[in-house]
């Protein structure tokens, strides 16, 4: 009787084996999940191109300030040795692909191929962390589409350590040794696209183009430039067609991206459109309308500029001041000011002025009564457009 409830209690103990699913199971899971990363890096690779060419694109994932994935998007932090991350994206998971069609269960036997997929999933894996890093602590938003990369990356290794614990034996090192082996001696082709993806690697941060970085077109020589009565500055026709008065933020990425655009428009039509530049920095600390620190210091790059207007120098300064907080550099007058033209202590003076105070309390003062929200924000014929200009508006001009 007591050997028969010993024998009870031991095959309770006893773990039951385990007895995996088939090999092609696991593969098609893994297939799936690389898919997803491949389509997921190839949107948010057009996402990054629209969110700096088209003047009116919004991402679906603009969803507050939290999540936004056109903030990513315009963070410096979204291009890695001058080519954009996801377009990183869709070569390394362009590369997975190709080592999973070694993997094919009816051609890989052996079933190789998983210590080099685990290899390479820890490297998206581990970069991922870093860009959630990033998200949190430097961008303060989060691009949706980015956490299901993170998620298809995190899926990715988790997959390949389970399938090569399951159905490898070998040690790491062996392991890495024979999968190279299999991947040289399977076909005599992969070793020419494993080339081209390593000359891709190369290249591409020598001759991907920079359509990032948006600058204004520097005025020409004998363009028209000036101060309204009110003492605004102005640049552009001398007898317009058209006015176009912009409420900008220099921190404002959408400012920035609509004024290289009119400039360019102005500078193709510089006898038919006037460009009026008024400021109105969303800076808590200046601005009545934002209640929480949004674009903190951007009301100290008005006053720069304001002060720049009164030595002549408005328009090279307000190039400059777009491209420094683009590019999210300390601010440093004493540069600014040689670069422009300006006496240093004339500029770090005038910042401090009442009557540039004042001029820059009533930018704000007026785009309050005219019911600006936002930036940038463009006044026309009285009218306000919020965002940006619809197409009709800049049509009665030109084409």
């Amino acid at each position: 009787m007591n050997e028969r409830i010993g024998s009870f209690w031991r095959g309770l103990r006893s773990p039951k084996e385990i007895i995996p699913l088939p090999y092609s199971w696991y593969y098609i899971v893994v297939a799936c999940i690389v898919l997803i990363g491949f389509f997921d890096a190839c949107y948010l690779s057009v996402s990054h191109y629209r969110v700096y060419t088209d003047m009116e694109y919004q991402s679906f994932c603009a969803i507050s300030r939290a999540f936004n994935c056109d903030t990513v998007s315009q963070s410096a932090y979204s291009i890695l040795l001058g080519v954009p991350v996801p377009v990183w994206g869709i070569m390394g998971y362009a590369f997975t692909i190709f080592l999973l069609l070694f993997a094919w269960p009816q051609k890989a036997p052996e079933k190789r191929m998983w210590t080099l997929l685990l290899i390479l999933s820890m490297g998206f894996s581990a970069y991922s962390m870093v860009l959630a890093l990033i998200s949190t602590y430097r961008i303060k938003s989060y691009c949706v589409m980015c956490i299901l990369s993170y998620a298809v990356n995190l899926l990715l290794l988790y997959f390949s350590w389970v399938i090569r614990k399951r159905f490898r034996s070998e040690a790491f090192i062996s392991a890495v040794r024979l999968d190279i082996g299999y991947l040289l001696t399977r076909s005599k082709g992969s070793l020419v696209i494993i080339g081209c993806f390593g000359i891709c690697v190369l290249v591409m941060p020598l001759f991907f183009p920079e359509y990032w970085r948006m600058a204004a077109p520097a005025l020409p020589v004998d363009m028209p430039t000036g101060m309204t009565a009110e003492g605004f500055p102005w640049c552009g026709a001398e007898n317009p067609e058209l006015v176009i008065t912009e409420f900008a933020d220099y921190q404002c990425f959408q400012c920035k991206k609509m004024h290289v655009f009119l400039r360019r428009i102005i500078q193709k039509n510089p006898t038919k459109i006037r460009l009026i530049h008024r400021q109105f920095p969303m800076d808590h600390k200046i601005n009545p309308i934002v209640t929480e620190p949004l674009h903190e210091g951007s009301g100290i790059l008005s006053l720069i500029a304001i002060a720049a207007s009164r030595e002549g120098k408005f328009w090279p300064m307000n190039d400059r001041l777009f491209e420094i907080a683009r590019e999210g550099r300390r601010l440093d007058t004493k540069r600014l000011a040689l670069d422009t033209g300006i006496d240093p202590k004339k500029l770090t003076a005038g910042m401090f002025e009442p009557e540039n105070n004042a001029h820059l309390w009533k930018d704000i003062r007026e785009g309050i009564r005219l019911g600006v929200t936002g930036t940038p924000a463009f006044l026309v014929d009285g009218k306000v457009y919020l965002g940006w200009l619809p197409p009709e508006v800049l049509a009665r001009v030109v084409q």
